[in-house]
């Protein structure tokens, strides 16, 4: 039973350290670049944004949106 227990536990656990992996990739490829289309809207971003948040990957408005959602469920 422990053995079962074992390989389930081992599983996981190498599925986990595969994603953050991936994930860590990802990262790491787009760190400090930032898109020049916003992800929600589709329109351009300022290069001024981009330059001041490396890695944004919404246009002013949509972020605004974005963190006055944030705000709403943080209460």
């Amino acid at each position: 039973m422990s053995d079962d227990v074992d390989f389930a536990t081992d599983l996981v656990q190498e599925r986990l350290d595969q994603a953050l992996a991936a994930r860590l990739l990802m990262r790491s490829r787009v760190s400090g670049h930032s898109f020049s289309i916003c992800t929600d809207c589709d329109s351009p971003i300022p290069e001024a944004r981009q330059l001041a948040q490396p890695g944004c990957t919404l246009c002013l408005d949509c972020q605004q949106v974005e963190d006055a959602r944030g705000a709403r469920y943080a209460r």
